[in-house]
């Protein structure tokens, strides 16, 4: 079983940045980013592809947030720039299960990590 840990969440002015990063137990396909914030549904956020060359992002990210890829560590990150207040949420961890490529839904992630908690204040 895949153990993901995510890092560097906290609190943030509205157009600042944080990178978040999670570290995997080993080697996996996709490894995406999802989020929650209280009372809402669980929304994808962007993946990558196993080589780190293929991304995927929401469009409420899209030009904000980079995906990023170490696979000789088994990590990813997620820079995240010119955040907003709605960018408030916990943001969670998840490795694809394979052959589903870069899919946005969250049927195709079979391990989740704990979740870091990012709060973006205006």
């Amino acid at each position: 079983q895949v153990q993901l840990v995510e890092s560097g969440g906290g609190l943030v002015q509205a157009g600042g940045s944080l990178r978040l990063s999670c570290a995997a137990s080993e080697r996996t396909f996709s490894l995406g980013w999802f989020r929650q914030a209280p009372g809402k549904e669980r929304e994808f956020v962007a993946t990558i592809s196993w080589s780190g060359r293929g991304t995927y992002y929401a469009d409420s990210v899209k030009g904000r947030f980079t995906i990023s890829r170490d696979s000789a560590k088994n990590t990813v990150h997620l820079q995240m720039n010119s955040l907003k207040p709605e960018d408030t949420a916990v943001y969670y961890c998840a490795a694809g299960s394979p052959g589903w490529g870069l899919n946005p839904q969250k049927e195709a992630y079979e391990y989740w990590g704990q979740g870091t908690q990012v709060t973006v204040s205006s």
